[in-house]
């Protein structure tokens, strides 16, 4: 047995021989480290840069080999620890499970929240208030409710795919990461992501919301930073009503995309139609 299948071994519960092993080059298993040292591990971590196609060829054997692919980017261009990654900055432990949230609940809470106080969670002054207004209008009286699904469905996989090309062209720095798991969203919440700590941090309520946008957008989770998502979209809004409502959502799950962004609602949602990637930051 080679050193690549006698690690992934470790990362499946069943503990079978992965199907993908011959497909990796050098690399190391992480585990979140506690007091220094790491514990059981979450993740493979390839060594180098990603070559080119081996997402796209992980992802196509996800179904055999129970290991999702990542495309992972260090915290800033030139880190040479690669954190979090290889550094171990994961944790495990303050997560619950996605499947115990409902992500229209969870998404109203988000909007609730990230409209009613200020960044210390004190209630806004009325010159904050006004200015928060102009950002989410036109939903001034509340909570829009979550977008319906989408007419179209388009190809899941194969955007994912596609974006994944984009992305390492664009970026020669990511590198790959294996995580037991079904699929992107349950494997930020199996590897200890916890990149939104400072808006969100039981990661599973992510993982959840993540979950609910691949049934009615069809999306995919391809890359993840240090504080940072990158996900295709096979059925973006196609229409400006259905725009501003996913924009809602957007803020709801990750306030800074807008706050620290366009600014406003109305200003983000135009880049929503047709759009093929959802890009999110938490600061």
């Amino acid at each position: 047995m080679t050193d690549v299948e006698h690690d992934l071994r470790r990362l499946l519960p069943s503990g079978e021989p992965s199907a993908v092993a011959g497909l990796l080059p050098a690399g190391r298993l992480v585990g979140p480290r506690h007091h220094g040292k790491e514990v059981t591990p979450v993740l493979w971590l390839s060594d180098g840069p990603a070559p080119l196609g081996l997402w796209e060829e992980l992802h196509r054997g996800h179904p055999r080999s129970g290991l999702w692919p990542l495309l992972l980017a260090p915290l800033r261009v030139g880190d040479e620890e690669f954190r979090p990654w290889a550094t171990g900055e994961l944790d495990t432990d303050s997560a619950s499970e996605p499947d115990w949230y409902d992500p229209a609940a969870l998404l109203r809470t988000g909007w609730e929240y990230s409209t009613t106080v200020d960044s210390e969670g004190d209630p806004l002054d009325p010159e904050e208030a006004a200015e928060l207004g102009r950002s989410v209008a036109p939903f001034l009286t509340g909570w829009p409710g979550t977008a319906p699904a989408a007419g179209y469905a388009g190809d899941p996989d194969g955007a994912a795919r596609a974006l994944a090309r984009e992305l390492l062209a664009g970026n020669p720095q990511l590198r790959i990461g294996l995580v037991a798991a079904g699929g992107g969203a349950e494997a930020l919440t199996a590897c200890g992501w916890s990149g939104p700590v400072n808006h969100e941090g039981d990661i599973a309520k992510v993982s959840a919301v993540l979950l609910d946008w691949e049934r009615r957008y069809g999306t995919r989770l391809v890359q993840v930073g240090f504080a940072e998502l990158e996900l295709s979209v096979a059925a973006p809004p196609r229409e400006e009503e259905t725009a501003l409502r996913v924009a809602a959502e957007h803020l709801a799950f990750c306030p800074d995309n807008i706050f620290q962004g366009a600014g406003t609602l109305t200003a983000y949602a135009p880049g929503l139609i047709g759009a093929e990637q959802w890009s999110f930051w938490w600061d």
